[in-house]
């Protein structure tokens, strides 16, 4: 059997990976938390097109994987912000690949993305 055959009769990682990242928004979701937790009005204005049921889905899929951790507060109104989790930064070296490849392709300087490995976590971010 070839590698393409038995990648079809067992679960594919890369295409296991790709459906939990590759939705609509997930991976700009995860861009914007590595540069720290953030709360659902600040992904609503980092992130314009998406709406508030689509960003509340996505982030419920990615916590579903234990990519995203959701912390609620005891305030009154009621306070909810979501950071990534260990699992969740283990997607910074594929992330900065793409923001390079992206860079190279669209020929332009470095962006100021959150996806800085030297802004990211401080000394928490993962080698890359």
């Amino acid at each position: 059997m070839d590698n393409a055959n038995q990648c079809l009769e067992v679960r594919c990682p890369i295409q296991f990976v790709l459906e939990i990242v590759g939705s609509k928004w997930a991976i700009l979701i995860l861009r914007e938390l590595f540069a720290g937790s953030r709360r659902t009005h600040e992904f609503l204005e980092a992130l314009p097109g998406i709406s508030t049921k689509t960003l509340t889905a996505r982030l419920r899929e990615l916590e579903s994987y234990g990519l995203v951790t959701r912390k609620v507060y005891a305030e009154v109104p009621p306070r909810v912000e979501y950071s990534l989790t260990q699992k969740g930064l283990e997607v910074q070296p594929v992330m900065m690949a793409l923001k390079g490849l992206g860079e190279q392709w669209l020929q332009q300087e470095p962006c100021d993305c959150p996806m800085d490995p030297n802004a990211l976590f401080g000394s928490e971010s993962l080698s890359v």
